[in-house]
Parts: structure tokens; sequence; C-alpha cells
């Protein structure tokens, strides 16, 4: 990827945190504050102080905890989707279950980690969901992996059904295409001549319609579906 050009400095990632535990918040907010390219947007330690946080400036990513002591952060994930529409969502959480995981991707999460990452590592895989990623600590993507493999297999063994495609807007085809060449985030914004959060937007709105979680899903289901044009 070209870098940047001379004198041109890198939009800061503004970060908002909802999370009830504040040793942990806190120590988020200092990994946060302790860099260059990031900037704490806001905290919440509650689920009803996070609903409020989203009626403000909209933040670039957003550190969701689940286990809120006045209700889950999934609500705060729906509120995100629907309010920060170019914000990207990552859950921060002990719950490694199959139904909170499945639930908070269903909600609009792009990347889920567990609370044993520690503040550092969590800094870069903020990096990594703005650039377009999807970080999921290894235990999650198994447990997602077979889930859909599950539903594959679960899917060929009943009668066929309509083969047709979700309907995709000219743009978000042009995304697509340029995902499938192996563009990154920031190149396809170049080309495309868009700002990388709207991008991330695309590529959300992408995998919704295909209902799938990662751009290699994406890939086969639109080839499976005739999206592409080679």
């Amino acid at each position: 990827m070209p870098s940047p050009a001379s004198g041109q400095t890198p939009a800061l990632i503004h970060v908002a945190i909802v999370e009830d535990d504040p040793v942990f918040r806190q120590a988020l907010a200092g990994a946060i504050e302790g860099t260059q390219d990031l900037k704490l947007a806001g905290a919440a330690g509650t689920r009803a102080e996070g609903l409020a946080m989203l009626e403000g400036p909209a933040a670039d990513v957003l550190l969701v905890d689940l286990g809120l002591p006045d209700g889950s952060g999934i609500d705060v994930i729906h509120a995100a989707v629907q309010r920060w529409t170019r914000c990207s969502v990552m859950v921060s959480t002990n719950f490694g279950d199959e139904t909170h995981v499945i639930r908070s991707i269903e909600a609009g999460a792009s990347g889920y980690l567990l609370k044993d990452s520690s503040p550092a590592r969590i800094v870069d895989e903020i990096r990594s969901l703005a650039s377009g990623g999807s970080p999921i600590s290894p235990i999650i993507a198994r447990q997602v992996l077979a889930r859909f493999r599950q539903t594959k297999v679960s899917a060929a063994s009943q009668p066929m059904a309509s083969n047709e495609a979700p309907p995709l807007s000219a743009r978000e085809k042009e995304v697509l295409e340029l995902i499938t060449k192996g563009f990154m985030t920031n190149e396809i914004a170049k080309l495309m001549e868009l700002s990388p959060f709207t991008v991330r937007s695309f590529v959300r709105r992408i995998y919704t319609k295909l209902k799938v979680t990662s751009k290699a899903e994406a890939i086969y289901e639109a080839r499976n579906l005739g999206l592409l044009t080679n």
C-alpha cells in the first residue's frame, strides 16, 4: 500500500467504550490515550450511559461489554448500528458462549474479543477493525466457523430454495469486485474517492445482504449467486 503523501497526517481513530468494570475501562482508556493514532471519544459504564452516549458525535470504533449492570450490551450494539452508521462495533466481554456470539454478530458487531486479551492487544485490534478487519478471539472464531459449516450442511439437506441473489447497489457491487481482487479498505477508498469509513459501511451492508461475516464468505457467496463479473 502506498505510504501517505509527505506532510499528510493520518486521521485519528475516535474510540468510544461501554464497559462496566472501572479498572478494565481505565486500562483501555489509558492504552488508547497512550497512542498517537487513537483518541478516546467517550466512555460509559452502563447500558443507559452507553445509549445516551450514542446521542452525541459518532465514534469510528465502539467497544461494548455485554454484561452491563442495567441490561445487555447487545441493546447498545443495535442502537449504535442505527445511530452511528459508519461506526465499527467490537465486543469485549467475558461471555464466550455461542448464544452471545451469534446475537452480537446478528446485532451488527464486526469483532468479538474475550477479556483475556490485554489492553495493548485490544488497541492493535481496534486499528485492525478500523481498517476493515474483523478481529475475533480464536476460540470464538472456531465457534463461528463450526456454526457456519453446520448451517451449510443443514441447508444442503433441505429442498432447493430460490437462488435469487440479494439486491446490491451499484456502489456495493463495485466494492465487492474490488474486495475480490484483493484490495484493502484504504486502497478501495482511494480508487472510489470515498472515505475509509464509507467503504466499511458498504462492506457491512454487503455482509448483511449476503448473510456472511467475513470477506472470504462474501466472495464465496457472491460467486455462488453470480454477483461477480469474473
